[in-house]
């Protein structure tokens, strides 16, 4: 079972459509128990760092979040979700995130339309497993007017270009997160929600299961 994190911001339904399309049992919940017993976990997001970080600790969900990381199993942050992973954002201010991923939220500046939204490419930086089937130059479906800084440039697997290259993906080891909408993202979101679902426990013994039922 995939989690996904209700704590008032996000379309929450969508992302879970988009996890049954692939195959995945999800679940919409805000019940902190249910945390720790799925095999994966999406924090999706819209809106505010600053009220997001807010909600979830008024919905006592930062301490079982961040006990969740801790246990190795497979994390993805979508759009907000994925910048709350960091360590601070400046987003209104200065808050704190969940420091899963050493970093920071900045704001985007420029003469320029902001916020960022719609389809812009994808570079891939690497052959990460999250990545895998995707195909170079993909486009995906972005809402931000924020983008990620880590502290090592490594945890970055895909970058996108709006007036300058911004982290899209990355990966901290069982830590990812996503800026654009994966849900929004037609084929190339799909494929990259399959592959995250490879990561949870209960995804790779369906798989197994299937073939060895194949090799019968």
């Amino acid at each position: 079972m995939i989690a996904i994190v209700d704590y008032g911001v996000g379309n929450l339904r969508s992302v879970q459509k988009a996890l049954e399309s692939v195959g995945c049992e999800a679940v919409i919940t805000s019940d902190p128990a249910q945390l720790t017993t799925a095999s994966g976990v999406v924090l999706p997001g819209v809106g505010a760092f600053g009220d997001a970080m807010a909600n979830l600790r008024r919905r006592e969900l930062l301490s079982p979040l961040q006990a969740y990381a801790r246990s190795d199993r497979p994390l993805l942050g979508i759009c907000l979700g994925m910048q709350l992973l960091f360590s601070a954002s400046e987003e209104h201010g200065e808050h704190v995130g969940l420091g899963l991923i050493p970093g920071r939220v900045k704001r985007m500046r420029g003469d320029f339309k902001i916020p960022h939204v719609g389809w812009n490419q994808l570079s891939l930086l690497s052959g990460h497993p999250l990545l895998a089937g995707v195909e170079r130059g993909a486009y995906a479906y972005f809402v931000h007017s924020f983008y990620v800084e880590p502290v090592d440039a490594a945890v970055t697997v895909a970058t996108t270009t709006y007036h300058r290259e911004i982290p899209a993906v990355v990966a901290h080891g069982h830590i990812f997160g996503m800026q654009f909408h994966p849900e929004k993202s037609s084929y190339t979101g799909l494929t990259m929600l399959r592959n995250f679902a490879a990561y949870c426990p209960a995804a790779r013994k369906e798989e197994d299961a299937h073939a060895g039922s194949a090799s019968d």
